[in-house]
């Protein structure tokens, strides 16, 4: 039997999944996975939404004027500077399409966002991936990958799962070092959980780097991960091209108009983005007490290397009734969430380790 004429490129590629038991089941388990914002919207973008829902039978704007002149202002920058789209990982998806010349390549490390790998190869773009220094960017094995192939470096700042991150002063030596015909794209999805001497983001080195972009979400701090919107900051003329491969009406209104609520709640939800700082430290330490080796990180998650034992982690904490981001082979991801939920993971963790096993190695597992 004939098939349709799909690219073969998909049977390599695999899908992407929540992680068990996230959705459709009537027992949902603690919500641990994505790096959501464990906060309910705050009533200013939940009116927001209910009054743009009346007009959901008009397309939206495709442009999002509105909010790029929010983001204009609260940025300090021109709106030419600024493209918008349904969340980042969609404006990263147009920045691969949008460097596909045939034999191009992109230089990312690994472990790094997972669908960065997915995107590549649905482009046709070749994958560099560069293996994380104690789990952060090696920003100089990076740099030395860079041939006269490469049209596009991803640096993942806080990464994402590790929540390490590279200092201003790191990525400034390596903008340097990388030829202006090479676009390098600063993924900061979750810049606003920041904090210490690497709190500073990239944006104020697009002045000098017109092949430098930075792409930020409303969906981990802003709390929109159900509306999917972000935006990429950079010189307009690369701003203006990735406007003309961007799908028009990607962004919903509802989304563009609670964007532009959350923007002027903003002060408000960073205070909320405090109080997960804090909590991320408690669990850190936590953990850390418990025996677990954990990174210091910058993000609303933390990193757990578990190598091997990853996988049967994941099952062991889905079987508490907790959803974390197994990595196979790799580690676990823990996103931070409510003091309560927190508590499940911390006690499951425990138990994890000082419950008996009977180990195929006859040793016990690693932590």
């Amino acid at each position: 039997m004939a098939h349709p004429p799909l690219r073969a490129v998909l049977e390599t590629v695999a899908s992407y999944k929540p992680s068990d038991g996230v959705h459709g089941t009537a027992e949902r388990p603690r919500p641990l996975s994505a790096n959501e914002s464990p906060h309910d919207p705050l009533p200013g973008i939940v009116e927001a939404i209910a009054e743009t829902a009346a007009t959901v039978n008009r397309y939206p704007d495709p442009g999002c004027a509105e909010l790029t002149r929010a983001l204009a202002r609260a940025l300090g920058t021109t709106e030419d500077r600024i493209a918008v789209g349904a969340g980042s990982v969609a404006l990263l998806q147009t920045l691969f399409q949008a460097v596909a010349d045939p034999g191009a390549e992109a230089v990312y490390a690994w472990p790094s966002f997972e669908v960065y790998p997915t995107l590549a190869t649905l482009a046709g773009v070749e994958s560099v991936q560069v293996p994380l220094d104690g789990e952060t960017h090696d920003l100089a094995a990076m740099a030395d990958r860079i041939t006269d192939r490469t049209r596009l470096v991803v640096v993942c700042n806080p990464n994402n799962p590790t929540g390490t991150v590279v200092g201003p002063e790191e990525l400034r030596k390596f903008l340097e070092a990388v030829p202006p015909t090479c676009l390098v794209a600063v993924d900061e999805a979750y810049h606003e959980y920041v904090r210490g001497p690497a709190a500073e983001s990239a944006l104020p080195l697009c002045a000098d780097h017109p092949n430098l972009v930075v792409l930020r979400t409303f969906s981990k701090a802003y709390g929109l991960a159900g509306l999917r919107t972000g935006y990429l900051v950079g010189d307009p003329r690369v701003v203006e091209g990735l406007r003309k491969a961007s799908v028009p009406y990607a962004v919903s209104s509802v989304a563009q108009r609670a964007a532009v609520a959350a923007l002027g709640l903003e002060e408000r939800l960073l205070r909320r983005v405090d109080t997960t700082v804090t909590e991320r430290a408690r669990v850190r330490d936590a953990l850390r007490d418990g025996g677990w080796e954990v990174p210091d990180s910058q993000a609303n998650f933390l990193w757990l290397r578990l190598d091997e034992d990853a996988a049967a982690f994941g099952a062991w904490c889905a079987g508490q009734g907790i959803a974390v981001r197994a990595f196979p082979g790799v580690g676990v991801r823990v996103s931070i969430g409510s003091a309560e939920d927190d508590d499940r993971f911390l006690a499951a963790a425990d138990a994890w380790r000082s419950r008996e096993r009977t180990p195929r190695t006859g040793r016990e597992a690693r932590a």
